[in-house]
């Protein structure tokens, strides 16, 4: 596994530490398929935040998945526990976190519980919003905020996929159109360009490098069939690991 500036400590029983950015957090030792699980931190009312790590863990290439940021929001949890535990992806370290606001997901909140907006939490043209969209008292004032900013600027995914609803479309969000545009056609949704929100997750990223990267995937209202479910996970691995993709020209 490759995370920049990180440090696997060494074993601790069945548990290695783990080091992402000042913090050392709990991983457990990959699987036969080499998946493994780690620890990113707890939530405001102390609930884990978790990814899983999968694929070939010392690749180059990296990717990330989130499947729920906004409790109220829950239908790519299901895309993502796909793809945790599929059959891992061949030259592609992915890293996904399922769940990272399980408050909202137990409260079936948009919010942290706080009422914190993580999509307005990030550093990235912050802005003191109130309300249904309250961004927090400072950026990153919110532990799930975190939590994702310490993995992500560690492990420096190529293409990062943060999945909301209900719009029913991916987002044109400011990183490669081409990796956007394939998506969209591997997934069978549209493609439109959303408004840009002050201190959103992709903003972010897409401002810190350059290089990357990271869209929003807005799917349908209510739950996934499991055919839709395979699909979006189809597109998400086709999008990642494809050499003939022309995102890097």
């Amino acid at each position: 596994m490759h995370v920049r500036g990180g440090c696997a400590a060494g074993a601790l029983g069945l548990v290695l530490l783990l080091c992402i950015a000042a913090d050392c957090v709990a991983a457990a030792p990959a699987d036969p398929l080499g998946r493994r699980t780690v620890d990113l931190g707890s939530s405001v009312d102390g609930r884990a935040i978790r990814a899983v790590e999968t694929g070939d863990l010392d690749a180059r290439q990296r990717a990330l998945v989130v499947g729920c940021i906004h409790g109220n929001e829950p239908a790519g949890i299901a895309v993502a526990n796909l793809l945790a535990h599929a059959a891992p992806p061949a030259e592609l370290d992915l890293w996904i976190i399922p769940v990272l606001n399980p408050d909202g997901v137990a409260a079936g909140t948009r919010g942290d519980a706080r009422g914190v907006d993580l999509n307005r939490n990030f550093p990235w043209r912050w802005q003191r919003l109130h309300g249904v969209f309250s961004s927090g008292s400072k950026p990153l004032s919110e532990p799930e905020s975190r939590a994702a900013y310490r993995l992500i600027t560690r492990v420096d995914p190529l293409v990062s996929i943060w999945f909301h609803q209900h719009e029913d479309v991916v987002d044109e969000s400011g990183g490669r159109l081409a990796i956007e545009r394939r998506f969209a056609r591997l997934a069978g949704l549209g493609l439109a360009r959303l408004p840009r929100e002050p201190g959103s997750a992709v903003g972010w990223e897409n401002h810190r490098d350059s290089a990357a990267t990271a869209f929003v995937v807005e799917l349908p209202r209510g739950a996934l069939s499991r055919q839709r479910a395979r699909r979006l996970a189809h597109a998400v691995v086709g999008v990642t690991t494809d050499p003939t993709d022309d995102s890097r020209r």
